[in-house]
């Protein structure tokens, strides 16, 4: 019988450990933690503070959404809050090359960890992240997931949620930005004082270019689409405005 790949076989090792580690303090933590039925008013809450538009699921225009997807959580509509496979090789890439390069966090626990644990995920937060984000997709679809998460995420300097960032970067409300734009937007959520483009429109057009190859990779454009794309200028001049 032929063996799986080493890498594959770490990995499943890896996920076995995991899960044999995790197993006690998951079910301690799914009882301490609430229930998550308040995910939606405290999202509001967020939003509010920060002065920023709440979208509805059906406010986020769709290639905004696969450029998040394509880039921070391709499995994000198969797994329900954890991606026990992407954790399992983060966690295996940082134990081999020491360090916490990969976090391994899907889009709900990324809004979890904004909504409920006051924006860190370290220590036993993690575990709460995780416990929390199974219970968050049990109240809400995951298209309101992802309109929560693009609504009060951190898209800037001192700037959060897509929507101020349209207005800001491009001058255009979000539903009339191009495939480009939506690409920078999308790139500038995972490490927005690095990627905003009007702090280093350098960084911003690599990352760009990073989204649009994932997007390329996962089938969801054209090569020529992405080049096209990559091609558009990364800030837009003033204009009327939003």
């Amino acid at each position: 019988m032929k063996r799986a790949p080493v890498p594959l076989r770490r990995l499943a090792v890896t996920l076995v450990v995991i899960a044999a580690l995790l197993s006690p303090s998951l079910i301690t933590v799914w009882v301490s933690t609430p229930s998550a039925d308040d995910v939606q008013q405290r999202v509001r809450e967020r939003t509010d503070r920060l002065g920023v538009v709440l979208m509805q699921e059906d406010e986020v225009p769709p290639m905004l959404a696969n450029a998040v997807i394509a880039t921070e959580d391709e499995a994000f509509y198969s797994h329900h809050g954890i991606d026990s496979i992407g954790l399992g090789r983060a966690i295996l890439y940082d134990i081999s090359n020491f360090c916490l390069c990969q976090g391994g966090s899907t889009i709900t626990e990324q809004l979890v960890k904004d909504v409920y644990l006051a924006g860190s995920d370290r220590g036993y937060n993690k575990v709460a992240d995780m416990v929390l984000a199974l219970k968050v997709e049990r109240v809400i679809t995951k298209r309101q997931i992802m309109a929560d998460y693009l609504s009060e995420i951190t898209t800037g300097y001192g700037r959060y949620g897509v929507s101020a960032a349209a207005c800001a970067y491009f001058h255009a409300p979000l539903g009339r930005l191009t495939l480009g734009q939506y690409a920078l937007l999308a790139g500038v959520t995972q490490s927005p004082s690095n990627y905003d483009p009007t702090v280093n429109q350098h960084a911003a057009t690599t990352r760009r270019s990073y989204v649009l190859a994932a997007m390329v990779a996962d089938k969801m454009i054209s090569s020529a689409e992405a080049a096209a794309a990559a091609a558009e200028p990364v800030l837009v001049a003033a204009g009327p405005g939003c």
